[in-house]
């Protein structure tokens, strides 16, 4: 009966906290008090109130935190509060940024903006349209999609399954190299090579060569940490039973790791849809539909902004294009990663309890 009574009373070892929406309410003060100081001072800027807010707010976390739950739960409350001030300080200018394309561009943004080009509208007459920038992307983003990605993940294949010695460690060592490779050195190698030596001419597909050589590193990397995700259980059962080693990654590693290595295709077909300097120096620009990537400049998404904003002349209809086509290339990126997400989700290995 003692023993019953005994646990019923409240710990002594237990020290006071918190409460739950004592956060919320250093948050509210601390931007209160950033909002006071900077009125008082006369300060215009919401940078700065802003960042007066969050050092309140950790201080005054660490502050009350250490006089009513010690110092020890203080230091933990001052590293959320660190998290939470890191992750406000990257999504603001995210949602900046989409708030600011999305306002300016939905202006012009319309069924004929995108099935029409601009043929014989200067940039600085209103009308016109993208559908040659956006073919063009397609085109080109395409084509490098379709000689890359065989290319990369047969490396990565190659790497994890079958690489010892000098010759995977030399590739391992390239794809390392090629991975922070700038982007106007990949144009500039395709243009001293393709245009200059060999005279093929300014085209989509001399591009599209630029953007497989941004692309080929991001799949191997990714298709390579996909393969290494598989255990190594299958393999050696699949290897017991008599496989054969290639029957072994074709029927068993790549459909085990198939919605990751997905995810990396896309995700890297993403990261080369918004370059601009490799078509800059390869595609040369268009204001007519081209539907040949292999004959005659083309037009691209990144590049048309880039002429709409350069060329405007001051004019308000170029730069309401300009917003309009990025609002456009922000969209079609989005739409690739949440694919990416679908497919990687959709694709991924069934686990039981």
């Amino acid at each position: 009966m003692s023993q019953t009574v005994n646990d019923r009373r409240p710990s002594s070892l237990q020290g006071a906290t918190l409460p739950k929406w004592s956060p919320y309410a250093i948050a509210g003060g601390s931007i209160a008090l950033g909002l006071g100081i900077s009125a008082a001072a006369g300060l215009d800027s919401s940078v700065q109130w802003g960042l007066m807010a969050a050092i309140f707010f950790v201080a005054g976390s660490y502050g009350i935190a250490a006089k009513v739950e010690g110092r020890r739960q203080a230091k933990d409350r001052v590293a959320t509060s660190l998290v939470w001030v890191a992750f406000l300080l990257a999504v603001v200018p995210l949602v900046s940024l989409i708030w600011e394309t999305v306002k300016r561009g939905v202006k012009v943004l319309d069924v004929y903006f995108l099935t029409h080009s601009m043929g014989l509208v200067t940039d600085t007459e209103p009308g016109g349209g993208i559908y040659h920038a956006i073919l063009g992307t397609l085109e080109q983003v395409g084509i490098a999609t379709v000689i890359s990605v065989p290319i990369g993940i047969l490396t990565a294949i190659y790497l994890v399954e079958y690489g010892r010695g000098r010759l995977a460690k030399a590739v391992t060592f390239f794809v390392d190299v090629m991975t922070g490779i700038p982007s106007i050195v990949a144009g500039l190698f395709v243009l001293s090579f393709w245009i200059i030596i060999l005279d093929m001419g300014y085209s989509g597909f001399a591009g599209a060569m630029a953007l497989t050589i941004l692309m080929l590193p991001v799949i191997v990397r990714s298709t390579e940490e996909m393969l290494k995700l598989v255990p190594n259980e299958l393999r050696e059962a699949s290897l017991a039973l008599g496989v054969p080693k290639w029957r072994t990654i074709t029927k068993v590693v790549l459909p085990t790791s198939i919605g990751g290595i997905t995810t990396g295709v896309m995700l890297a077909v993403a990261r080369i849809t918004g370059e601009t300097a490799p078509v800059l120096l390869l595609v040369w620009g268009s204001t007519f539909i081209n539907t040949d990537p292999f004959d005659g400049p083309q037009a691209s998404l990144p590049m048309y902004i880039y002429q709409q904003y350069a060329n405007s002349g001051g004019s308000g209809a170029a730069y309401d294009r300009a917003w309009a086509a990025a609002l456009t290339l922000i969209a079609f990126v989005m739409i690739l990663n949440l694919a990416a997400r679908g497919i990687a989700r959709w694709k991924a290995p069934k686990t039981g309890r």
